[in-house]
């Protein structure tokens, strides 16, 4: 949970510890970051943790509309009634936050865009609700590699925006895999997924 003073009233009921959320960015069902962030969740409920997962293109989640009420009254989070009001709660009080997503245009997906923006409701009158948290980045991209790509550009924006919030980026997972179920021949990578969802929950 993070180290905020003060908790929005929205957020003082009590939640299950939940040790990790995984947001699928992809539109695909089956996509290759999709499969890599699977994996991910197969390694931490092999060690009984909680998890919870969203897919957001199956959401109906909202552009901000900078109204900046979330600003006026601190015991108020986004006033925008949509799904992302499923996700505040989960994502705040889970210990670690994993995105994954394809680059589209040299970034990630608009999807992931969304939830980031909607994120800006969860400051609190010091500090932004998801301070301390751990983030694990998933990227799958078609060219040859995370430069040519463009996943650098989706990392840059990654780490300027969660170090802004004060969390830490834990891991980067990224390959190149420009056709669907391509990933499943990379084993190393998959293989890295899952021993790194064993491994969330062990150090916190």
């Amino acid at each position: 949970m993070c180290n905020c003073t003060q908790f929005k009233s929205e957020l003082e009921l009590k939640m299950e510890s939940i040790d990790a959320v995984i947001l699928y960015g992809s539109p695909r069902n089956n996509g290759n970051s999709t499969t890599i962030a699977k994996k991910v969740k197969q390694g931490i409920i092999s060690k009984n943790r909680i998890v919870k997962d969203f897919y957001l293109h199956k959401m109906n989640i909202k552009p901000c509309s900078a109204c900046e009420k979330c600003k006026k009254d601190i015991n108020t989070l986004c006033v925008i009634k949509d799904d992302m009001q499923k996700i505040y709660q989960p994502v705040i009080y889970a210990k670690t936050l994993v995105i994954a997503s394809p680059v589209y245009c040299f970034t990630f997906s608009a999807q992931i865009k969304l939830f980031i923006d909607r994120c800006y409701s969860l400051w609190g009158p010091k500090d932004h609700l998801l301070m301390n948290k751990n983030i694990i980045i998933i990227l799958t991209y078609g060219d040859k590699d995370l430069f040519s790509s463009g996943g650098v550009n989706a990392i840059r924006t990654y780490q300027d925006a969660y170090n802004y919030y004060g969390c830490k980026i834990t891991d980067i997972l990224h390959c190149s895999a420009g056709k669907i179920g391509d990933v499943n021949k990379n084993q190393n990578i998959l293989d890295k997924a899952y021993n790194l969802g064993l491994n969330i929950g062990t150090n916190i």
